[in-house]
Parts: C-alpha cells; structure tokens; sequence
C-alpha cells in the first residue's frame, strides 16, 4: 500500500486538527505525520494568544493533547522552518507539507506616530503576558492613563489585563515576571477606541461580560454613543447576539460610579488620527476624529477632533502571517496565496505541487476553532485527492528526519518532553495553589523538555 509521509509545519490548532483530520479520512494509503514547531511546547496561540484569565478557552488544550496523546502523530518541537529545516529538506523526506503557521504579527496602524516609544502591537504585549519565549521579560506600565485601539476580542483581552488587578491574576497561569510587572503598574485609566458604534463591535459577548466584572473597576461609558441610528436598532432587533451585547452595556450605563481605584473607558465612534508626539519622542496622546453612522452600517467623520492624553497606546486591529522561505507569500492580506488549501504560486497562478495551507496562514487571522477545522477539512481533502502529485522524497524512511536534525545539533523537543515540561509547570504551581507557572525562558523550556 502507498505510504504519505507528511510534515506539517505549525503545532497549533489549525496544524494538529489537520494532522487528525487526515489519519481518520478515509483513504487507500497509509498516513505518517510529522509536527514541527518552532516554540519548545505546542499548541500555539492557544498557549501563546489567549489570556491567562480565559480558563474556558485554554480547555481547547485538552481536545488537542487528546490528539497527539494518540501516538500516532510525532511531534519535533523547538525547530525552526527556514534555519533548521528547509524547504529543499522537506522535499527530500516527505511526499508533501502543510504550512500552518498562524499569524503572530500585528496589522499596521497606518496613522503618525504609531512607531512612537510607548505605541505597542498587542501582539507583542499578548506575548509577553502569555510567557512567550521570545520577547522581553519586562514591560513598562509607568503610565497612569493607557489606549487600546481596536474593537475586537483582542483589544478586549487587553484592556482586561491592563485593567486587572495583578493578584486577581494569581490563580491563572501567569509567569511570575509578569505578575510582578502588572504588581508594579501605575495604570488608573484604560480608554478602549471603536471607530464604529456599539452595535457594530467585533467582539463576543462573553469578553464584553468579562470585562465588566472586574475587581475594583469603574465600566465608564458616554452617553453621545447609544444615540442609535435606524440601522444600529435594526442590528440589536434581528441579531441576538448584538442584542446581548446591547443589554450588557446598557446595564453598565446604569452602575453608579466614582469608587474603584481604575476604570475602564468605552469609546464608540472615534476614529485614530494620530498617536502624538511628545516632543521626545515619547506617546503624549492620541488624536482623533468622531464619526457618526452614514445610513448604511459604516460611519463617515464628523470633523469633529478629539484629543485623549495617554501614556502608551495599544494597537489591537489584527494579526497578520509572516512570509516563509520559499513560500509564496501575498504581501497586503498576509497569507500564503492559495485555493481551497492549495498553495499557488502568483506570478504563474498555477498549484504549487506537494505545498498546502491551513488555518490563519491559509485564510487570514478571522474566525473561531470551527472555522479551523473546517479549514483543516477542505485542505485535507485535497491533499488525499492530489496523490498523483505528490513529491517523491530520497529518504521517506522516518529515522532519516531524525537523523538529520541530530546531524545538525537540533536540540529538538518531542511528545514526552512537552510531558515533561507539562508536569514540571504544574508542580511549580501546586504550592501556591495555581493552575500552573509557566516557564519563560526557551533554553528552559528545552532543558526541562530533554531531561538535561
């Protein structure tokens, strides 16, 4: 029987739920996948992108570690595509790879200022509260008032965690340097910006209640935004869950406030002009223009202009991917240019043979797990249906990966070292009765991984 050996590059959800996908189709040939991960431990945005206060969300982890508990999958962590592993490599031991590499980066805010000292991604900080690895270990949060720029679940997750009480935190999975580091902030005013009103937010429900039950915060919402166009009413009548989210903050309109030691400001309708400048270069505030609805769900300015003084700014308007050696890559939307999961290569539009994507790197940074697997699911399906055209590698044989990354000194981690790492962050945790503490540091991780 025909063997697919295939190497999938990605270990978070959209490369494991592939992975799955593809060893419970039914086909006429054997399936044997290898997972490489540039990070140490796996599950991607799912460890490295969501909040360490979203306990519901990081259940997802537990469906994933059922899939590579398996043992039909084999994992090579702390690898990276383009050093380690190359394209040419791949070609050579497998008949074909999934790109599945999310995006990490954060989407440009094409506005002066925005590369001003104290104006951040929020990829960047989502990082470093998450214990990325890769990122600085310290964040400054000297200012007493921040912005957030973004109306999605992102900037959402972010106002939380600026907002938050750092020992509200301690139950989570927090690192330790960033429990000191929000012990250590000075913040007393987070302003979230929305350029649409609140009946076009981007967020969910459950993130907007979130936010509002926070420990020793004011909900600060302006009463010129629930000034609803017809369209905006049309919305909160015929969608529940803009409904929802309609009764959420109507409810904080109602709350008495003055109390708390911080608050949290709603802006709707407000439009970034221009982070400014304080003269040394430094974030002083943040310009910009009010809007209003123009009749057909969009909002057009006003010419009214604004000005907030804040310290730092937060850019959370989306992720974009990353370009891969060899890969084709479009450059504005950040994806690998593809139909249906096939990669394509641009200036011939033709099927770049053997070459797949899935997930953000395949779609763009929308969409929940659903949307994941159902990417997983059309990707898939064409790889089975491609078998005509798959590469027809030297070294199949799957010692022959193994050999070449030790030939090359990869300090690779695998399944039991992810286990391990697993069980010594939770150990770290259990005297002081928290869910686990991460371990920072890469050289850590992979030490703990390897036994060493």
């Amino acid at each position: 029987m025909t063997k697919l050996r295939l190497a999938v590059v990605g270990a978070g959800p959209a490369g494991i739920y592939a992975s799955d996908i593809l060893l419970k189709a039914e086909r006429k040939f054997e399936v044997s996948i290898d997972l490489f991960e540039q990070l140490p431990a796996p599950y991607g945005l799912v460890r490295y992108g969501v909040a360490p206060d979203h306990p519901r969300i990081k259940g997802i982890i537990n469906a994933l570690r059922d899939v590579l508990d398996r043992g039909d999958i084999r994992i090579f962590g702390n690898v990276r595509y383009g050093e380690d592993l190359t394209l040419e490599d791949l070609k050579q031991h497998y008949n074909a790879v999934i790109f599945a590499t999310g995006a990490i980066r954060d989407h440009e805010l094409e506005v002066p200022g925005a590369q001003l000292n104290g104006s951040f991604g929020a990829a960047s900080f989502v990082n470093w509260y998450d214990g990325h690895p890769d990122v600085p270990r310290e964040w400054n949060l000297d200012a007493s008032s921040v912005a957030v720029i973004g109306n999605g679940n992102v900037a959402l997750d972010v106002a939380r965690v600026l907002a938050k009480h750092a020992d509200d935190l301690l139950p989570t999975e927090i690192p330790d340097n960033v429990y000191e580091g929000l012990k250590a902030s000075k913040i007393t005013d987070v302003h979230i910006f929305g350029r649409r009103g609140p009946a076009q937010v981007k967020f969910t429900p459950l993130e907007l209640r979130e936010l509002g039950e926070l420990n020793d915060v004011d909900m600060i919402t302006y009463d010129e935004d629930f000034d609803y166009d017809e369209a905006s009413k049309q919305a909160i009548a015929s969608n529940k869950q803009v409904m929802v989210i309609d009764r959420v903050m109507q409810k904080w309109r109602q709350r008495e406030t003055g109390q708390a030691s911080r608050r949290l400001h709603l802006h709707f309708f407000a439009k970034p002009l221009e982070i400014v400048d304080d003269g040394d270069g430094n974030v002083k505030a943040l310009r910009y223009e009010r809007t209003r609805p123009d009749g057909e769900g969009g909002v057009e300015g006003t010419g009214e202009i604004r000005e907030v003084e804040v310290g730092q700014v937060y850019r959370a308007i989306g992720y974009f991917g990353s370009p891969l050696q060899g890969i084709p890559f479009d450059k504005k939307l950040g994806v690998i240019p593809n139909h249906e999961g096939r990669v394509i290569d641009r200036k011939t539009n033709e099927q770049v043979h053997g070459v797949y994507a899935t997930g953000w790197i395949k779609r763009g940074p929308i969409g929940l797990i659903g949307h994941t697997k159902s990417d997983a699911m059309e990707t898939v399906s064409h790889i089975i249906n491609d078998q005509g055209s798959w590469w027809s590698p030297e070294h199949p044989d799957e010692q022959a990966i193994v050999d070449l990354l030790n030939e090359r000194d990869v300090a690779y981690t695998d399944l039991d070292g992810w286990h391990n790492l697993d069980a010594h962050e939770i150990a770290l945790g259990e005297p002081h009765e928290r869910a686990r503490i991460k371990v920072v540091p890469r050289d850590e991780m992979v030490k703990i991984s390897r036994g060493e």
